[in-house]
């Protein structure tokens, strides 16, 4: 794809899927535009001349009938026009823009900050010998976790040495030796975890009966039996890396291998879970940083296996703007507008364009197609940047396309891409990956792995564009033309150097595209937390708790050995007779009914009892509505957990029999 400037405006010149003949060489779609590039943009003045038998570039690959008007093909008119516009409005902005620069890392360097980002640093460097934590951490690790750990420690090993550096470093097999004679229990990295027996399954550290845990690789079965009972099925209860390694070599893995063309996408569910779905936000602070390291860790497994080269980007700092709406970092914007409005959690102006493009209607043909005019674009863009804070900007005169346009602009002009200068190649990759359920495994993980701000807005941007797609029959927006046009807004960073970006323009069309299908289609799955990893949260706390309490046992031991029959006293748990077995204590600080014992039955759910908090109709229960208050699990196994109204309550129960459990408000 190339670009000429030209006394009366661009020059468009880009390859045509399609194949082109005559005096168009290999396909190519121009448009040459005189004033007004919107007009010749809008009577669709563009030369399509089809003929087959000419060369597609090198992997670009389309499922297209035979029609010249299939849908692939006006749908891939619709990114080209895209990104047309996106070019035009670049054209026309005449402020110097910096160009995000991309640091390449040196040796190690890339391997060394991935250990740091899976909380894995204490593995080498200056604090290698104090790795408590980290052998706690790795023995919940399943065996293609535990690969991708030991390939980057090794990379990292390899490089100190050359770099003769003072500090101690380690040799990858030790570590996960130590790990092992530490843990007992655990197997290496050279063994499947299927080792351990039924026997020993259930068995803590020091040998106790505890909770059942499904880490991803205990209970291997065949690769015919891990296979879902339907191949629309996701399973989360087994790693995604450990489920690709067993059907890499088996024919059932060429069963479920689907070209990226097709234009139906499979109606991909999730499996009901008795002990409740876990969604991006229901885990307290400190868990969530815990399934970010172990999200990381699995992500990097999965490419692995599937030999997929996975390389975070890393940004250099660049002066960026410090106040107003466009072009500002995302973390200040929200900065700005939480001292508005607090607690908020999207950009005040990104919500206020939503509304704005919605306020009219969403059956208006051509919605987010058919662009805003450029001038009138602009010139809207300046007075926001002077008068929304103010309250003084009159949103009549901002007509709906121009309205889509700008929502555009501001995901195009933010410094740092929506889908982060670390991730965006690794997204663009998810259209590399061998299956469509692969690929969705791996979105799930990599929205898992976005910034607070970046998945919220990013949340708000798919519902917001389900909603148009939604209103198909109407707006002729399908969930094919509505990722056709998006797609360049969100994959094609300017940051990065346009020239680069319009040489690879042609081979990331088709693919980017279906990657943003993807992800409007599936967008309430991949807001969901894979069970396995929740899995291995619950049992890092469990083995930190464990420790710790080993420590704090042995230390009042010795200050409290001449009274042992009153230290054994005291560790009684002054509640256990209070509830008997089978019954839980709810607490509600906030509601009339404070506190409620509960029998469990197995038909008994999280709803059932908030329901019946809220049936006792006093105090202030009635400023609070059904779907704003959640049984939460507290403690355990777990830092805090808000349950689903499905959650089986006896099932959880016996997953973590010391939680405690609270119903409250859930913060938004």
């Amino acid at each position: 794809m190339s670009w000429r400037s030209g006394s009366r405006g661009v020059v468009l010149t880009a390859y045509h899927p399609s194949g082109g003949a005559g005096d168009v060489p290999g396909g190519v779609v121009r448009c040459h535009e005189a004033e007004d590039r919107t007009e010749c943009r809008r009577s669709g003045q563009y030369t399509m001349n089809h003929d087959h038998s000419k060369k597609i570039p090198d992997g670009a690959s389309f499922d297209r009938s035979g029609s010249q008007d299939s849908l692939d093909e006006l749908s891939m008119d619709d990114y080209w026009k895209e990104l047309e516009n996106i070019h035009e409005t670049r054209g026309n902005n005449h402020e110097e823009r910096v160009a995000l620069v991309v640091k390449e890392p040196d040796e190690g360097e890339l391997e060394e900050e991935w250990l740091k980002e899976a909380g894995l640093s204490n593995l080498f460097g200056e604090s290698s010998g104090d790795s408590l934590e980290s052998m706690v951490f790795l023995s919940t690790l399943t065996r293609t976790q535990k690969a991708a750990v030991e390939k980057r420690v090794e990379t990292v090993t390899q490089t100190m040495r050359k770099k003769n550096k003072q500090h101690q470093i380690p040799d990858v097999r030790d570590i996960f030796r130590l790990q092992n004679d530490s843990k007992g229990k655990v197997c290496d990295g050279s063994e499947p975890s299927t080792v351990r027996t039924s026997e020993n399954r259930n068995e803590t550290h020091d040998g106790t009966k505890g909770p059942k845990f499904s880490l991803g690789t205990e209970e291997q079965k065949s690769p015919l039996e891990d296979v879902p009972s339907s191949d629309t099925d996701i399973n989360l209860e087994i790693s995604f890396a450990e489920q690709a390694a067993n059907l890499k070599d088996s024919s059932v893995g060429k069963m479920y291998k689907g070209g990226g063309g097709d234009t139906l996408l499979p109606n991909f569910r999730l499996p009901k879970d008795k002990t409740g779905t876990t969604k991006i936000g229901d885990l307290a602070p400190q868990d969530m940083k815990k399934v970010y390291s172990l999200a990381l860790i699995e992500l990097t497994a999965l490419y692995d296996i599937l030999g997929t080269e996975f390389k975070q980007q890393k940004a250099v700092k660049i002066k960026t703007k410090d106040s107003g709406l466009f072009g500002v970092p995302l973390s200040l914007l929200l900065e700005q507008d939480q001292k508005r409005v607090p607690g908020t959690k999207i950009p005040l102006i990104f919500q206020k364009l939503i509304a704005q493009i919605e306020e009219t209607t969403l059956e208006t043909e051509g919605l987010l197609r058919i662009p805003g005019v450029a001038t009138r674009v602009k010139g809207l863009c300046q007075e926001l940047e002077a008068k929304f804070y103010e309250g003084t900007f009159n949103w009549e005169n901002v007509k709906q396309h121009d309205a889509a346009s700008l929502l555009k602009l501001f995901i195009r002009e933010l410094p740092q891409p929506l889908l982060t200068v670390q991730y965006l190649k690794a997204f663009q990759d998810v259209q590399n990956l061998p299956t469509r359920k692969q690929q969705l495994q791996a979105l799930n993980l990599l929205v898992i792995l976005l910034p607070e701000a970046n998945r919220d807005t990013l949340k708000v941007l798919l519902e917001f564009l389900q909603r148009v797609i939604d209103h198909r029959d109407k707006n002729k927006m399908t969930l094919k033309n509505v990722a056709m046009v998006m797609a360049p807004n969100l994959f094609t960073f300017h940051g990065f150097g346009s020239k680069t970006i319009e040489q690879r323009e042609f081979v990331m069309a088709a693919g980017t595209a279906n990657v943003m299908r993807f992800m409007i289609q599936y967008q309430k799955l991949l807001w969901t937390i894979p069970k396995f990893i929740v899995n291995q949260v619950r049992k890092q706390t469990e083995s930190q708790k464990k420790e710790k309490k080993d420590k704090a046992v042995k230390k009042l031991l010795k200050k409290m050995a001449y009274d042992r029959d009153k230290h054994e006293k005291q560790e009684k748990t002054p509640n256990d007779t209070d509830v008997p077995q089978g019954v839980i204590r709810v607490q509600a600080p906030h509601l009339s009914k404070v506190s409620m014992a509960i029998q469990l039955t197995e038909e008994l759910k999280a709803g059932d009892i908030v329901a019946r908090f809220l049936s006792q109709k006093s105090g202030n229960v009635h400023t609070l509505k059904k779907e704003e208050v959640f049984l939460y699990e507290i403690g355990g196994n777990i830092g805090e957990r808000c349950l689903d109204d499905d959650t089986y309550m006896k099932d959880l129960y016996q997953l973590n029999p010391n939680a405690e459990w609270v119903i409250k408000a859930k913060q938004s």
